[in-house]
Order: structure tokens, then sequence, then C-alpha cells
């Protein structure tokens, strides 16, 4: 079974600077965490949001050298953005698996809905156990 981390934080929208809105963005669909002090995450998500555009994928060793981030670092945030379904890993290269930001709200607001609609189905059938 494939696990996949959703963590949605309701925070209002800062004012129209960019690098302020990636990481509002960000930090809203649980991606950034407050304990990542030098935003390691962050600057990875960048540099795979980046790679968008060429449609290239990139090794361990390119993000640690386009984020000056040691490869372990980028190792582990890299797993904890592939937990949360929004990275895939080919043979030894990473990438977002989707083509734009409104395409990853898109699939991230799927699997919210996946997993609710499989709540409502187990709390049906615990409730009706239950006699409720």
């Amino acid at each position: 079974m494939r696990f996949t981390r959703i963590t949605i934080i309701k925070e209002q929208a800062p004012d129209r600077n960019i690098n302020d809105e990636l990481q509002w963005f960000g930090s809203s669909l649980g991606l950034f965490s407050l304990r990542d002090k030098d935003k390691s995450t962050f600057r990875i998500f960048i540099v795979l949001l980046k790679s968008l555009k060429s449609q290239k994928t990139l090794t361990s060793d390119e993000i640690a050298h386009l984020t000056n981030l040691s490869r372990g670092t980028v190792i582990f945030h890299l797993n904890k953005l592939m937990e949360s379904g929004i990275v895939s890993q080919e043979r030894n290269k990473y990438a977002l698996n989707v083509e734009n930001l409104k395409e990853l709200v898109d699939l991230v607001e799927g699997n919210i809905k996946k997993t609710m609609d499989n709540l409502r189905t187990v709390a049906g059938d615990i409730d009706q156990r239950l006699g409720l």
C-alpha cells in the first residue's frame, strides 16, 4: 500500500511578492515545515519547479549543486516530497508530478477527496456496527 501524506494549513495569502507567494503556497500544502530553518525543502521545490519549463528531470547531485545543499539533505527532503505525492523518481532522477502549480492543487485536492471518501465509507461501517 502506498501512503501519501497530506497536510493543509490555512493561512492568509501574502501580498504580491512571488517569493513570498511561493513560500505561502508550499507552506499551505504542508510542504515546508517551520523546523526547516534554511528553507531546504523550499529551495528544492523551486529548483524542481524551474525544471518544469525545460521538462528536465534532475539527479540529487544536480539538485544539491543548484541549491548549495548536501546530497544527503537533498535526498532527505526529496523523500518527504515524494511522501507527499508531488515528486516522483525515475532512474535516479526527480521531477514534480505535475506541469504547473494549478495542476498541483488539483492533484492534492484529488488525494484529499479520495481520503475523505474512504473515511466516510469506514465511518458509515463503524456507525452501523456500533448501532449509531
